[in-house]
This record gives C-alpha cells, sequence and structure tokens, in this order.
C-alpha cells in the first residue's frame, strides 16, 4: 500500500506483515446511522471515509470532518467537496477540541469507526453538549502471520505500527515468538504509542506527524541518528 510505497521511495527493503484484517460491518446498520439526520459526520480513518464517503456525497448539507490528512483526503474524494474540519494535530482529542472551536451549539453528528475505535472522541463530544450517534463502519480482526513472515520479522531493523489495533496484534499474536523486537519501533501516533505501552511492546519512536508521512520521516530521522 502507501506506506510501503513511501518506505520504497527512502530506500527500505520492506517486510509487509498485515496484523489486522479490515472486514465491512453491516451496510444496513450504516443507512440506519444515517437517521439521526446529522449535521456532521466524523470518520477517523480512511477505511471509515471508504464505507460512508459515497453516502455523504448524496447527502450535501451534512459537513464533514476527518481525524488527518490522509482521512480528510479520501472523504473528500468519494463525497465530492472538500472537507471541513481537520485538527492541526492528527488526533482525536484535538478534533473534538477543534470541533467545539467551531461548534458553539448543540450539533447533531455521526462519527464513523471502527469497532474497537477508543471512546475518547465520543465522550468529549457529548460532554460538549452534542448530540452523537456512533456507528460501525468496519470491524477489525486480528491476523496470524505465517512462519515466513515471522522470519522476516525476527530479522528487521526496524518496525512501522500503524494504528492500535496493529501494536495489540503484535503482542497478542507474536507475544515471544521472535528471536528479537527490532531495535526502532516506530509508532504513528500517540494514541497507537499508547496502546503498545498497554500492551507490554516498548515504543522508541513516535511520529510528530501522525501520517504516513510523517512517520516514514520519523523513521528517517530514527536511522540516521542510530547509525
Amino acid at each position: 500500500g502507501e506506506l510501503g510505497r513511501l518506505l520504497d521511495q527512502r530506500g527500505a527493503n520492506v517486510v509487509h506483515v498485515p496484523l489486522i484484517r479490515i472486514d465491512d460491518a453491516d451496510p444496513a446498520e450504516l443507512e440506519r446511522a444515517w437517521g439521526c439526520e446529522p449535521d456532521w459526520l466524523i470518520v477517523t480513518s480512511a477505511a471509515g471515509a471508504e464505507r460512508v464517503g459515497a453516502a455523504a456525497a448524496t447527502r450535501p448539507d451534512v459537513r464533514l470532518a476527518a481525524v488527518g490528512t490522509a482521512t480528510a483526503d479520501r472523504l473528500a474524494e468519494l463525497a465530492g467537496r472538500p472537507v471541513d474540519l481537520v485538527p492541526d494535530r492528527q488526533v482525536a482529542d484535538a478534533l473534538a477540541s477543534a470541533f467545539a472551536a467551531v461548534n458553539e451549539r448543540p450539533q447533531r453528528v455521526l462519527v464513523a469507526q471502527a469497532d474497537r475505535a477508543p471512546a475518547t472522541l465520543v465522550e468529549r463530544l457529548v460532554a460538549a453538549g452534542h448530540e452523537v450517534t456512533p456507528v460501525v463502519a468496519y470491524r477489525t480482526t486480528l491476523r496470524h502471520p505465517e512462519p515466513p513472515e515471522l522470519h522476516a520479522i525476527a530479522d528487521a531493523d526496524a518496525v512501522i505500527l500503524a494504528s492500535g489495533s496493529a501494536a495489540r496484534s503484535w503482542v497478542d499474536m507474536l507475544g515471544d515468538r521472535i528471536e528479537r523486537i527490532p531495535p526502532l519501533v516506530v509508532a504513528i501516533g500517540p494514541t497507537t504509542a499508547e496502546v503498545a505501552s498497554k500492551s507490554g511492546l516498548k515504543v522508541t519512536h513516535v511520529a510528530a506527524d501522525h501520517s504516513l508521512a510523517g512517520v516514514v520521516d520519523e523513521l528517517t530521522s530514527a536511522w540516521t541518528s542510530s547509525r
């Protein structure tokens, strides 16, 4: 995918080992969720945008918000219009703060997210007085790497964790079945790093810009400093 392409451009030898699988949620559940007649649609990942973007295109009066630039780009592409709100920092707390800054009055908000998504965003929006309808846009399940993949991981110089689910899967599925942890463990953002830490995996670096490009920049900087 895109992350592998960006790493390849920097000269990395990429070993792609998926640790999660993304499955569609119930389409009927997604359609029913629009019954809340939202003023805003918020998506927290590109995978979520891909599952609600087409429906947003048929509802031009609904304003759009996304947690980060990559998610916003995908949502805008599918909805056929620009995203109205993207926070400066690509984390749920920053999105909640940015939303509060532009909405003094209560809004009806549809939040499309993964089944494993943290409750942070929804809880903060509810606490601010908004009428929030969370909906599961897609489901993530842990994936068992094959023996050749485990061997490749053991020989890696660095690992990038692009989501909290991937970090959790690393610990749950791999455990002590690999010879060593790569010396550089780079998380795409603080949420992913926190999940990894709570799961018992030490993260050595966290991307300053919580995007695919940002995590590649962080890895490049970390690798240069370690040599």
